[in-house]
């Protein structure tokens, strides 16, 4: 039997891309061929090194991951752009899979910048695999913007967070696409993600990010602008960007299924919850595949409603 095909979409999202490596798996796991796919931000990242068929070591060492590790990547450069340079980060991705060029990949790849000098998407389909990454999750103001051949790219985000024009040309029988940026939800007791207690010197460091999901779910209220330190505010802005852009590309060009990873799922920065949003991303997306094989319909989204 013929194994049916899938273009996947990837959207930007920070910590919450995580949940892309869980998606990837159940997709595989579930029988589906992946024959594309396009990504911006964190979907990029992931997306381009499932292709190079390192997914499982990256998977293990985001697992790893605890806050004081996480806090060694986020190397600070204020005077260079961002608040992060990222440098330590891509010197970890590159440790991992080889900086081929995006034409060598399996199948096609796209990831999605924005030349902030011209103010145009650009789509990354040849050239550096990590450099397209890199260029792919500039975010405005976090993270340092990236020069390439005399250009400047920033985060895809700012135009493009749910890249899903590039999958339409592979033809695959289904486009499937995970939105990081869905609405915000209260989320169930077993769906909310728990995190593990904090180490004493985390609060030292911690206002500058802004209060923790616990804390501010004790406040009985998750966005309390209180709670928000400088980045996460500069964040929340750029996310209420993203979440109307999303709904303006799924609207002009609807996918056979869009997968919504509520936003308030985890903070942006929370990458030491990663295999807690990993299991987040495969659960959600095995029951969003079992809707897939249901009668055929114009458009499925899941969570249903979202």
């Amino acid at each position: 039997m013929t194994k049916k095909t899938v273009s996947l979409v990837l959207g930007s999202g920070a910590a919450r891309g995580h949940a892309h490596i869980g998606v990837i798996n159940a997709v595989l796991e579930q029988g589906y061929e992946i024959v594309s796919i396009s990504g911006c931000s964190i979907g990029a990242i992931i997306g381009g090194i499932h292709l190079q068929g390192k997914l499982k070591e990256y998977q293990d060492w985001a697992e790893s991951l605890d806050k004081f590790h996480v806090l060694k990547l986020l190397d600070m450069a204020v005077l260079r752009g961002g608040y992060i340079s990222g440098d330590r980060y891509f010197q970890t991705i590159a440790s991992i899979i080889d900086d081929i060029k995006i034409e060598e990949l399996p199948v096609p790849y796209t990831a999605i910048g924005v030349d902030i000098l011209s103010q145009k998407e650009f789509w990354f389909q040849k050239g550096s695999l990590i450099q397209a990454m890199r260029a792919s999750s500039a975010v405005p103001s976090i993270v340092t913007p990236i020069q390439i051949n005399g250009r400047v790219y920033v985060d895809g985000g700012v135009l493009n967070p749910l890249p899903i024009i590039p999958s339409v040309s592979a033809g695959a029988d289904y486009i499937i696409a995970v939105d990081l940026n869905g609405p915000a939800r209260e989320l169930s007791e077993e769906e909310f993600i728990k995190q593990d207690d904090e180490p004493e010197w985390w609060s030292s460091v911690k206002s500058f990010f802004g209060k923790s999901k616990d804390e501010a779910t004790t406040a009985s209220k998750s966005y309390e602008p209180q709670s928000w330190g400088r980045l996460q505010t500069i964040n929340m802005m750029f996310e209420t960007m993203q979440e109307s852009l999303t709904q303006y590309k799924v609207a002009g060009y609807p996918p056979d299924l869009l997968i919504s990873i509520p936003k308030d799922t985890c903070n942006f920065y929370e990458f030491w919850r990663s295999k807690e949003l990993i299991d987040f991303g495969y659960d959600i997306a095995n029951k969003a595949l079992d809707q897939l094989q249901k009668p055929k319909q114009t458009h499925f989204s899941f969570p249903k409603g979202q």
